[in-house]
């Protein structure tokens, strides 16, 4: 993915953000928004997630939340029949 190679090459140490934002057209807040979304956050010492990846798991687990509750309150309209 082009976004993932302009974050390794920020993070590899070789370019800065402004040599790769004129290098590649693109500005310099694109490439912080990406560095953001793609840099690893360790989890424990087994695992690591990307930002983006925490953001789908909470928005997954929002969607579960949601139909748990919409589970409970059907359950309890049966049960009152």
């Amino acid at each position: 993915d082009f976004k993932q190679t302009i974050v390794e090459l920020y993070q590899s140490g070789n370019k800065s953000k402004s040599e790769l934002a004129r290098e590649y057209g693109v500005s310099r807040t694109s490439i912080n928004n990406w560095i953001e979304l793609y840099t690893e956050i360790a989890v424990d010492e087994n695992t690591t997630v990307t930002y983006k990846e925490l953001l789908a798991i909470k928005k997954e687990n929002q969607r579960l939340k949601q139909e748990a509750e919409f589970l409970k309150k059907t359950l309890t309209i049966f049960a009152q029949k």
